[in-house]
């Protein structure tokens, strides 16, 4: 399964989207689109993030941007599980 397809598949179970998730796209607005995604959402998605692709996320490494598109939010997780795959 590849990186977004567990982003999508994170977002949906956490967030309780319902299947929402599958209309998305690389290009679908997260943060002030999904009212789900509130700041308590997102705690609990950078836990899940952390949990699921074995992430340590501190503070000074996420902003709003990180969560503004479902992309913005794969590419934070890629370039973090990457260095790993090359260890």
């Amino acid at each position: 399964m590849d990186t977004e397809q567990q982003v999508l598949d994170l977002l949906d179970e956490l967030l309780g989207l319902g299947g929402r998730t599958a209309g998305f796209n690389r290009d679908t607005a997260l943060l002030g689109a999904l009212p789900e995604l509130d700041s308590m959402g997102v705690v609990a998605l950078l836990g899940g993030l952390e949990d699921r692709f074995g992430l340590v996320v501190d503070d000074d490494d996420i902003d709003g941007a990180t969560f503004a598109t479902v992309g913005t939010l794969t590419d934070f997780v890629a370039a973090r599980i990457a260095p790993r795959a090359h260890a």
